[in-house]
């Protein structure tokens, strides 16, 4: 209806709505479109992961690294294949379970004799010499050798440019639907010899590519290479350790491994729990203490990974936390999360759920932040937060799963904050609003009232008993047209600040301020008990002021009248009126009209304060009020008594000697009894300065 009524009432709501609907458009933007985000809660993973789920450390996995010592025996890196081929059967010896190579060894061999003597044989022609390369020393049969029997899991890339040329990988029979939608991809895969491929137990893929982040986070389980499934180097691992010949992938993204289950997320990838260095130092065995009876006794009937943990071979990376590590400790900590069942994961359709989640706590906390105090609304979000963050550590700690653990939280506690922002920032509008429409015209303690309760105010229309105050000054209009306009101001500015300040004070509103004139409400907008006394005291305090300040030099000058006072009380309509753009809490009824014509009555009765019967009957002290008998009042079809305030100079016998006499004379006013006026002359001429009792006087002698 009006702008203060809109902001009042539906500000909040409209302002929040849409405030939250922004915050919310973007958090699921952020959700499902930036890096960002998805970055800020794999990191929160990570941490979570790192405290919540146990370092798997079983003793079946070790890692023989290919130490600074081993590179000063025997070489910098790349070693030969006889060398590599040596460091193999070094670890086979012990008969570990399975040997994993975390080491590239990438086409046929061209740095042996025998690589050396077939490519000068192929460039001369020379039979002898291509007769002589079958004797000499053969790095890829060497390797072969060493390899063949011995469970040995070769490493393999991806490679987009290079179609495989591998032998087929151990067979992945898919049964059901499956959702393998994130899986890795490539038209083809780089890797050992046939020769060498052929003599390993598998081949596993080595990759381990970083998140937007650049962080290893996860080792695939299951690639695609040239239309080919084939597994990871750490599931291969898994396969030749439990001699099981086949992969199944079952309904729902289940992976069998003879009698292992292990779930698949659609990526095919396993996330990693990072290794910790106490966890990396105890799976560690020197390469260059091979041949020990300690290090024999590590390797026997373990998982070995054979890789290396110094930089020039090219195989450190970064891992959750920003930490560098050793490609071949990453595949290890996969192999063990497999050989435990530790499979931290994402459920199916977790992210559907998440952003719903999202929606409803939204809208959620937006209620919350509307129609509760901002600290029980800041206090119902820290509970979801915290409720939900609760939840998804139970989740990782009792089934492993990784449910988003600030989204739900941060759109709560965001949500409430832009809510209670929005909604503080509309409340200092109201306030400021209301204390700029009121501060003027209402004691503080009301107005106080009204900031705190706005409510209290009802915008809309009501009824109201109040009781109306109207004052004008005596001759203002001749005053404006003789006196100096500087001067006329300055004095009318202080007497209507005085005059606000009276009518403030005792608990009254100004309605208006018209020209001189002041329209006061006593019991509105707020309830106000005994108004109609505290409207008569405030009458008096006018008059009194009006006399001092009527005497001062400067008003004195200009000739400044008297202020007239006007009181009656009675039911008017209130409401703040003028439309969106003007604002008017003001009043409307017969007694609004009646305060009016009571003030302009004063002028014929000689008063100053003429006051209605509904205030004189509605006082608690009666006693004060001098009555003036009864007078015709325009728009009223029978005379009204009406009233003024006793003179301080009259005592009480002469009160109620006039109080009688006027009640007699005014018995029959065609013929009013001669005594009860004869009375009332004597007073008056006793008192010859108060014309209010000659002008009863006069208009008594005058029915006669």
């Amino acid at each position: 209806m009006h702008e203060l009524r809109s902001g009042l009432m539906k500000g909040p709501w409209r302002q929040a709505s849409a405030g939250v609907a922004g915050l919310v458009g973007v958090l699921l933007f952020a959700v499902t479109s930036l890096g960002a985000y998805d970055a800020l809660r794999e990191r929160t993973f990570d941490g979570m992961l790192a405290r919540l789920s146990a370092q798997p450390d079983s003793g079946r996995v070790v890692v023989v690294d290919i130490d600074r010592l081993s590179l000063e025996r025997h070489g910098p890196w790349p070693w030969n294949r006889e060398q590599i081929a040596a460091l193999i059967s070094e670890v086979a010896k012990p008969k570990p379970a399975a040997i994993g190579l975390d080491i590239l060894i990438e086409g046929p061999d061209e740095r042996s004799p025998a690589a050396l003597a077939r490519r000068l044989a192929e460039l001369t022609g020379a039979e002898a010499v291509r007769l002589l390369a079958r004797d000499l020393v053969d790095g890829d049969q060497r390797l072969a050798d060493a390899i063949r029997g011995n469970n040995v899991v070769a490493g393999l890339v991806l490679d987009p440019e290079r179609p495989s040329a591998l032998p087929s990988p151990a067979p992945v029979l898919v049964q059901g639907g499956s959702d393998l939608s994130g899986i890795w991809q490539a038209t083809g895969a780089s890797g050992p010899p046939r020769l060498v491929a052929e003599s390993a137990a598998g081949l596993g893929v080595l990759a381990l590519a970083g998140d937007a982040d650049g962080l290893v986070r996860r080792v695939p389980l299951l690639t695609i290479a040239n239309g080919q499934i084939r597994p990871g180097l750490a599931l291969e691992l898994m396969r030749v350790t439990t001699g099981v010949s086949a992969y199944v992938v079952a309904h729902g993204n289940v992976l069998r491994v003879g009698q292992q289950i292990l779930p698949l997320s659609p990526d095919a990838a396993l996330r990693l729990i990072a290794p910790s260095d106490v966890i990396m130092q105890q799976r560690r065995v020197r390469a260059s203490e091979l041949g020990s009876a300690q290090a024999a006794q590590r390797l026997a009937g373990r998982v070995v990974l054979i890789g290396s943990s110094e930089p020039e071979l090219g195989g450190l990376r970064p891992g959750s936390g920003g930490a560098l590590y050793p490609s071949v400790q990453l595949q290890a900590a996969a192999s063990e999360q497999l050989l435990t069942g530790q499979f931290p994961r994402r459920a199916a359709g977790i992210d559907g759920w998440e952003i719903a989640t999202v929606v409803v706590v939204s809208l959620a906390a937006l209620l919350a932040g509307l129609l509760l105090a901002p600290q029980r609304a800041v206090i119902a979000a820290a509970a979801v937060a915290l409720g939900w963050l609760g939840l998804s550590i139970v989740a990782l700690s009792r089934w492993q799963w990784l449910i988003d653990p600030i989204g739900v939280p941060m759109t709560a506690l965001s949500v409430i904050a832009l809510t209670t922002l929005l909604t503080i920032a509309h409340t200092r509008r109201r306030e400021a609003a209301l204390r700029q429409r009121f501060a003027q015209h209402l004691a503080p303690e009301l107005v106080e009232r009204l900031v705190e309760n706005p409510e209290l105010l009802k915008l809309a229309g009501e009824t109201r008993e109040v009781t109306i105050l109207f004052t004008d000054v005596e001759g203002f209009t001749a005053m404006t047209e003789r006196s100096d306009p500087t001067t006329l101001i300055r004095v009318l500015d202080r007497y209507i600040d005085e005059m606000s300040a009276i009518i403030v004070a005792h608990g009254g509103m100004v309605e208006k301020i018209v020209g001189d004139g002041f329209h006061g409400l006593f019991n509105a907008p707020l309830d106000l008990d005994a108004h109609a006394d505290k409207a008569v005291a405030c009458a008096r305090a006018i008059r009194a002021f009006s006399e001092s300040f009527a005497a001062e030099d400067e008003p004195a000058s200009l000739g400044f009248g008297r202020t007239r006072v006007g009181v009656e009380t009675g039911p008017v309509i209130v409401s703040d009126v003028g439309g969106g753009t003007r604002l008017d809490y003001t009043a409307y009824g017969n007694a609004m009209n009646t305060a009016a014509r009571l003030e302009a009555l004063n002028k014929e009765l000689g008063s100053a304060i003429c006051i209605g019967p509904n205030t004189a009957a509605a006082l608690t002290d009666k006693l004060q009020l001098r009555p003036m008998g009864l007078v015709n009042v325009r728009g009223r079809s029978a005379a009204m008594a009406v009233y003024d305030i006793w003179p301080d100079d009259m005592d009480a016998a002469a009160r109620k000697r006039f109080a009688d006499a006027l009640k007699d004379a005014l018995q029959n006013t065609q013929n009013a009894p001669a005594a009860a006026l004869q009375i009332l002359k004597n007073m008056a001429r006793a008192r010859p300065h108060d014309v209010v009792m000659s002008g009863i006087v006069e208009r008594l002698s005058d029915t006669k």
